[in-house]
C-alpha cells in the first residue's frame, strides 16, 4: 500500500486558491468613493480591512506590535553578564574546595586572596587574570569566561559566528585578527571611493567562513555589518549604566592583548561613517525574565528594528506607497507563512486593480477611478435597480432597443434577447473555437446585432447635492441612481444625450466620474433655479430629441441665480426664489419637456412646491424611499421612452 500525506501549502500563495475577487473589491471601492472617500483612501481602507481569504493590513500590523511587545516583555539583556558571573562563581567554589584540605600557609594566603576579590564581576575577572589556579576544574571554568566573551562579542557583530566557533583559542584569535585587519582595510578603501571589487572577492575567498549570509558585493557586506553593529549599539544603549560599564570592562579582557578589541572598535567607527542613516542612538526597554546574551540581544534589537520597518511598510503612509514594496520575507520571518500568504494576496489584489485599468493616476498625482471602473460600478448599480424592480413585481427588459435601426455593433447573446442573430460573427466564433475539425454551433458562439429605437431623447438628470442629502443618508442612493441611469443610457440607449447636473448653492454640469467622486460639503442652498437653467441649455442643444428632465431633491428651493452670476440664499425661501424657479419650469414646458420630480423625505413645504411644479410643467411627482430611488428614476426614464 502506498501512503499519502496532505498538508497545508505554505511555499507562497496557494496555487489552488481562487483568484482575488476584483468585482467584490471594485464594489467595495465604489461604495467608499460614493460615500465621499477619495479613490486613494478607499483603496487604503479596503487593504486595511482585508478581503475574503486574506487578513487586512490592520490585522498584520496588530500582530507585529504584539510580537514586538512580547520580545520586550519576555527578555532582559544581562544574559552574558549573568553567565560570566555563574562561571566565575563555579571557578571560585572549585578553587576553595581544592584549597580547604591543604594545611600550608600558601593555601590560606590564596583563600584570603579569593575572599578579598572586588564585588564587581568585571573587576574580579580582571583581578584573577594572573592567578595560578590549584584546581584544574576552576582553571577550566575561568578560561571558559574568556571563550564565552570572545564568542559573544563576535556573534554580536557577525551573524552565526558563535555557532561556528566553539572556543576562542590562540589560533582562532589569530584568524579573527587577520580577518578584522583585512576587513578594516577593505572598508577604509571603500570609504575613500576606491574600486574594491577585486579586493572584496579576495577577502571573501580568504575569510568567507565568517560570513554565512554570503554577501555578493561590498555594499551588501557593509549593509549586513552596519545593521548588526547598530543593533549592538542600541543594545548597549538599552542597558543600565552599571551593566554597560561591566560589559565594557569584560570586553577588554576577551581577547587578551591580541589587538582584536581595538580592531572591533575601528570596525564600528568605519561602519558608522559608511552608514550614518542606521539607528545608532535608539534603545528599547526590556522587562522580562529570560536573559539574552550579547549575540541574542543584538538579534532581538534587529528583530525590533525589522518589526518597526514592517509596520511602516504596512501603514502605506509614505508617498507612492504600494504593497509590492513590502518585504514579504521579513514578514514571514517575524509572523510566519500565513502572514506572507495574506500579504501576497493583498498585493496581488492591488496589482490587479491597477493592471486591469481600474485605477489610474490623475495629472496631479492623485489616484482616480478609470472609465472602465466607472462602467463596472454603473453595471453593478443598474443590476441593483433591476433586482429592486423584480422585487416589486416588475421584470427586466434586456432589449437593447426596439426593432429599429441597426447600430452596427454586436454582443454575445443572453437569455431573453430577441434581437436578430449576426450570422457572420456567429459563424466566425464557431470556426475560431473549433479550429481544425468538424464545426458545430454552440450557444457561446451566438452574437446578436444591437438595434436602437429610431427616436432619441435628451435627458437632464438634476440631483440635489445640498448638505441635507448627506445628513439624511441620501447621498449614496443619489449617486447609485445616477450611475445606474448613466450605465443604462451609455450601453442600451447610446443615441440618447444624458446630462448630469448637481445643484447645491450653485448648479454645475458634471461627468459621471466627477459625480461619483463628489464629496459632501456643508453648504446651505438648494438652487433648483440654476439646475433647470442648465437643463434647458442642454435640451436646446438637442432640438431633434425628445426632452426629459428628472429632478431628485429633498428640499424646496432656497437659492436662485442673479443676473451677475451670484447665488442668493434665504430660508425660508423668498417669493422671488420660487418665482424665478417656476419661470424655468415654464420655459422647459414650452420646449415640450415634462419634469418628473423625485421627492425624498416628508417635508410638507417641499410637497406643496413639487405639486405646483407638476401642475405647471405637465409632469408628475414620485415619492420613493432611499432604497427605491434608483428603480423609480430608471423606471420613469424607460416609461418615457415607451411612451414615445
Amino acid at each position: 500500500m502506498t501512503g499519502y500525506r496532505y498538508d497545508r501549502y505554505v511555499d507562497g500563495p496557494d496555487p489552488l486558491a481562487p483568484p482575488a475577487d476584483l468585482r467584490a473589491a471594485m464594489d467595495e471601492l465604489g461604495r467608499e468613493v460614493m460615500e465621499g472617500a477619495s479613490p486613494e483612501s478607499a483603496l487604503r481602507e479596503l487593504l486595511r480591512r482585508g478581503v475574503p481569504g486574506a487578513r487586512g493590513l490592520d490585522d498584520l500590523t496588530a500582530r507585529l506590535w504584539q510580537r514586538r511587545s512580547a520580545i520586550q516583555r519576555r527578555h532582559r539583556l544581562d544574559g552574558t553578564l549573568q553567565e560570566v558571573r555563574e562561571l566565575l562563581d563555579r571557578a571560585l567554589e572549585a578553587e576553595r574546595t581544592a584549597l580547604f584540605p591543604d594545611p600550608d600557609d600558601d593555601a590560606r594566603f590564596r583563600e584570603a586572596q579569593l575572599a578579598a576579590l572586588p564585588q564587581g564581576t568585571a573587576a574580579a575577572v580582571r583581578e584573577l587574570a594572573e592567578y595560578d589556579w590549584r584546581s584544574p576544574q576552576a582553571r577550566e571554568s575561568y578560561e571558559q569566561i574568556r571563550d564565552l566573551l570572545g564568542r559573544e562579542l563576535l556573534d554580536q557583530r557577525f551573524q552565526g559566528l558563535k555557532q561556528a566557533m566553539r572556543s576562542v583559542g590562540q589560533e582562532d584569535v589569530q584568524r579573527i585578527q587577520e580577518m578584522l585587519t583585512d576587513l578594516n582595510a577593505l572598508l577604509a578603501e571603500h570609504a575613500q571611493g576606491t574600486d574594491t571589487t577585486e579586493r572584496f572577492q579576495e577577502f571573501m575567498r580568504r575569510h568567507g567562513e565568517f560570513f554565512p549570509e554570503n554577501p555578493r558585493t561590498v555594499q551588501e557586506l557593509v549593509d549586513a555589518l552596519a545593521a548588526r553593529s547598530a543593533a549592538a549599539q542600541r543594545m548597549a544603549n538599552s542597558m543600565t549604566e552599571q551593566q554597560r560599564d561591566e560589559l565594557n570592562a569584560l570586553s577588554q579582557q576577551a581577547f587578551g592583548d591580541s589587538g582584536v578589541g581595538s580592531q572591533l572598535s575601528t570596525l564600528d567607527s568605519l561602519l558608522r561613517g559608511l552608514r550614518p542613516g542606521e539607528d545608532w542612538t535608539g534603545s528599547a526597554r526590556f522587562r522580562g525574565g529570560q536573559p539574552l546574551g550579547l549575540g541574542e540581544g543584538a538579534r532581538a534589537m534587529e528583530d525590533l528594528a525589522e518589526l518597526d520597518a514592517l509596520a511602516e511598510q504596512l501603514s502605506q503612509s509614505y508617498p507612492g506607497a504600494r504593497l509590492e514594496d513590502l518585504d514579504v520575507e521579513s514578514l514571514v520571518r517575524q509572523l510566519g507563512d500565513e502572514a506572507g500568504v495574506d500579504a501576497r494576496r493583498l498585493a496581488e489584489l492591488e496589482r490587479e486593480l491597477r493592471r486591469q485599468n481600474l485605477l489610474e493616476r490623475a495629472p496631479d498625482g492623485s489616484l482616480r477611478l478609470t472609465p472602465k471602473a466607472l462602467r463596472r460600478l454603473g453595471e453593478t448599480a443598474l443590476r441593483g435597480v433591476i433586482d429592486s424592480v423584480r422585487a416589486r413585481g416588475g421584470r427586466e427588459n434586456r432589449q437593447a432597443g426596439a426593432a429599429g435601426e441597426l447600430l452596427g455593433s454586436t454582443r454575445p447573446w443572453r437569455f431573453g434577447d430577441t434581437e436578430p442573430w449576426n450570422v457572420p460573427r456567429t459563424i466566425t466564433n464557431a470556426v475560431l473555437r473549433a479550429g481544425v475539425g468538424e464545426i458545430g454551433l454552440d450557444v457561446a458562439d451566438v452574437e446578436i446585432s444591437e438595434t436602437e429605437q429610431r427616436s432619441r431623447a435628451a435627458v437632464a438628470l438634476c440631483v440635489d447635492t445640498s448638505w441635507s442629502m448627506v445628513q439624511d443618508g441620501r447621498w449614496v442612493p443619489m449617486k447609485r441612481t445616477a450611475l445606474a441611469l448613466h450605465h443604462l443610457v451609455s450601453t442600451r440607449f447610446r443615441t440618447d444625450a444624458l446630462q448630469l447636473i448637481t445643484f447645491g448653492r450653485h448648479a454645475e454640469a458634471v461627468d459621471i466620474g466627477q459625480l461619483t467622486a463628489l464629496e459632501g460639503v456643508w453648504e446651505q442652498g438648494t438652487n433648483l433655479h440654476h439646475a433647470l437653467l442648465l437643463a434647458g441649455r442642454h435640451l436646446r442643444r438637442h432640438p431633434d430629441a425628445q426632452p426629459v428632465v428628472l429632478v431628485v431633491t429633498d428640499g424646496e428651493p432656497t437659492a436662485h441665480l442673479e443676473a451677475d452670476g451670484q447665488a442668493e440664499f434665504t430660508y425660508p425661501p423668498l417669493p422671488r426664489t420660487i418665482a424665478k424657479t417656476l419661470v424655468e419650469v415654464d420655459g422647459l414646458a414650452r420646449l415640450g419637456a415634462s419634469i418628473t420630480v423625485f421627492r425624498l423625505g416628508d417635508d410638507p413645504r417641499l410637497a406643496r412646491f413639487v405639486d405646483l411644479v407638476a401642475r405647471r410643467g405637465g409632469g408628475r411627482v414620485v415619492a420613493p424611499d432611499e432604497d427605491g430611488l434608483g428603480a423609480a428614476v430608471v423606471g420613469d426614464y424607460l416609461r418615457s421612452r415607451r411612451r414615445r
